[in-house]
């Protein structure tokens, strides 16, 4: 006869305690006109890094000359800039040699369009993420427009070769820069966050994009200095742009023209915020249907 011990008794008696209550997250649409939940963003900060780091590693996976690219499409450009309308042209350049005119320019504004181009595209790109799992949406047009820091920093390099080599010292005014790059990073997202909620639901947005970004250019003093408009109202009216403010305070701060924003400035700022602001809390009404429509 087999013999039970006091532990295999304790064992056989069925336990009566109830038990732990899992936590759990129940995600529900929002109505209407929600809030930002911006302390949410920060809690996914580590995604942030991660599907940035990802976009930068997309653009130069089996390409042949790597991040090359983030220099020869601005330098292309200003030759060709250079040849037509320096050259052929005679446009004026506030006294500087006009590649290094053309170029200052291209800097930030390259920085610009391709975050715009990069976010408007994001959530179309990254379906399969959307539909899988949940976080905060707005990471992935704000880790699009990130990703364009490296190729930023790699124009930004050559652009001090050329001035060395043109004998340009940057000023003091330098020391703007940083909140230069970031009105345009800024307005990059705003614009951004407004198309590509609208592309998840029309997709002739795309199509959209690269006219917008060509006329634009035209409507931003890049081949051409502000100074030839004249006009009080009409150039209070061109402030507007926020990327007018960035390129001119660009130019004033490294090559030491006398375009200093001013008043420019303060409206590019304030437009550039309330894009950001009015594009945010689209993104956030549409958010809800994201995963659906996608």
């Amino acid at each position: 006869m087999q013999t039970l011990t006091e532990a295999d008794t304790i064992a056989s008696i069925p336990s009566t305690s109830q038990p732990e209550e899992q936590p759990y997250l129940h995600i529900k649409p929002s109505k209407g006109w929600v809030s930002l939940q911006l302390r949410e963003l920060w809690k996914y900060r580590e995604l942030l890094y991660f599907l940035t780091w990802r976009d930068i590693k997309v653009r130069y996976k089996q390409t042949v000359i790597g991040a090359a690219w983030a220099i020869l499409q601005p330098v292309m450009t200003m030759i060709v800039f250079s040849i037509f309308f320096g050259g052929l042209a005679k446009m004026p350049s506030d006294g500087v040699p006009y590649p290094i005119f053309s170029y200052a320019a291209l800097v930030p504004w390259t920085f610009f369009a391709h975050g715009l181009g990069q976010a408007s595209n994001s959530l179309v790109g990254s379906s399969n993420l959307i539909k899988k799992i949940y976080f905060p949406r707005l990471i992935i047009p704000l880790s699009s427009v990130m990703s364009g820091v490296i190729d930023f920093l790699l124009a930004f390099a050559v652009l001090i070769v050329m001035m060395l080599m043109f004998g340009i010292v940057p000023t003091v005014n330098v020391i703007w820069l940083p909140l230069l790059v970031l009105l345009a990073m800024v307005t990059s997202l705003g614009i951004g966050l407004w198309l590509s909620a609208l592309n998840v639901e029309f997709r002739d947005i795309r199509y959209i994009i690269p006219f917008l970004t060509q006329f634009w250019m035209f409507l931003t003093p890049i081949v051409y200095p502000a100074s030839l408009i004249e006009n009080p109202t009409i150039r209070a009216l061109y402030g507007l742009n926020p990327m007018t403010g960035v390129v001119e305070g660009f130019r004033w701060a490294l090559l030491g023209t006398d375009t200093a924003p001013g008043a420019v400035i303060l409206v590019s700022s304030t437009a550039a915020v309330l894009l950001l602001i009015s594009g945010a809390f689209y993104f956030r009404r549409m958010e809800k249907n994201f995963a659906d429509v996608v």
